[in-house]
């Protein structure tokens, strides 16, 4: 799967903060002068509408600075979902889909606190104890979803390693999702059947292809008992990962370092 690419956030936010508002989608000229019939009066009042709504954003938002302000293509009240652990926004009146960041009046990003709040419902049902765990104990420890055949998922593998060659161990705890590449449940059971699970799957990930793929009732039997993990927490693409309790889909290398950074003793002199 590819890692999560994110779309112009500020102005899909902003669209969907006017259209939560209430604000009645119009064209923000100055209303025309003429009155002849009622179509000039709807022309009227829909952009005095549009104008109003103008003045509240910028009233709102005061450090906001924008170049232009009229009708978008949303209609009509929305609704939100999680769908995979991502919120998107949906107007049924127009059908459009948003993918959002809603903030509200206050800078809070409201779409990250559902998102939060979703996460901690799905680790829930996550027990460790049936994880695969790479790494020491005692380090920072990460819950990862992932696919042996995802490039993504590779290049994760790729920054853990380089993390851990600078003193930044995590430890990982595994499960494997094999639904997405038909050789994905084969090559999550070799690791599982291998003497050193650590060090087989940092071959496989390492792109290498083993002359026979091991099998055992234990690693076939994890392989089947993560399917139904990842169809109970709702996992939709890999790398997917919970890090101190949110959600991270995709390899989000920024949000990592930020992690990783945080969980970095403070020196003497820092004290």
């Amino acid at each position: 799967m590819r890692a999560s690419n994110r779309p112009k956030a500020a102005f899909t936010a902003l669209l969907s903060l006017a259209a939560l508002l209430g604000s009645a989608p119009a064209g923000a000229q100055a209303a025309s002068t003429q009155t002849a019939s009622e179509g000039d009066a709807e022309v009227r009042i829909l952009t005095a509408e549009a104008v109003q709504a103008q003045k509240q954003l910028q009233q709102t938002f005061t450090n906001l600075q924008f170049e232009d302000f009229g009708p978008a293509p949303v209609k009509g009240p929305i609704y939100q979902a999680v769908a995979g652990g991502r919120v998107i926004y949906f107007a049924p009146e127009s059908e459009h889909i948003l993918f959002a960041a809603v903030y509200d009046k206050n800078g809070v990003n409201v779409t990250a606190l559902t998102q939060d709040k979703s996460a901690r419902k799905r680790l829930a049902v996550i027990d460790p104890a049936k994880a695969l765990a790479i790494g020491p104990e005692g380090a920072p420890t990460v819950i990862e979803f992932t696919d042996p055949d995802c490039p993504y998922c590779r290049a994760l593998e790729r920054f853990w390693l380089a993390k851990a060659a600078e003193g930044k161990p995590v430890r990982r705890l595994v499960y494997f999702v094999s639904g997405i590449h038909p050789q994905a449940a084969a090559k999550a059971e070799h690791i599982l059947c291998s003497p050193d699970k650590a060090e087989a799957f940092k071959a496989v990930y390492s792109g290498a292809e083993p002359k026979e793929l091991r099998k055992c009732t234990p690693g076939h039997a994890k392989v089947e008992g993560d399917a139904e993990i990842v169809r109970q927490v709702g996992i939709g693409g890999t790398p997917t990962l919970f890090v101190d309790g949110k959600l991270i889909s995709g390899f989000q290398q920024a949000e990592l370092e930020e992690f990783l950074a945080s969980k970095v003793a403070p020196s003497r002199g820092d004290k």
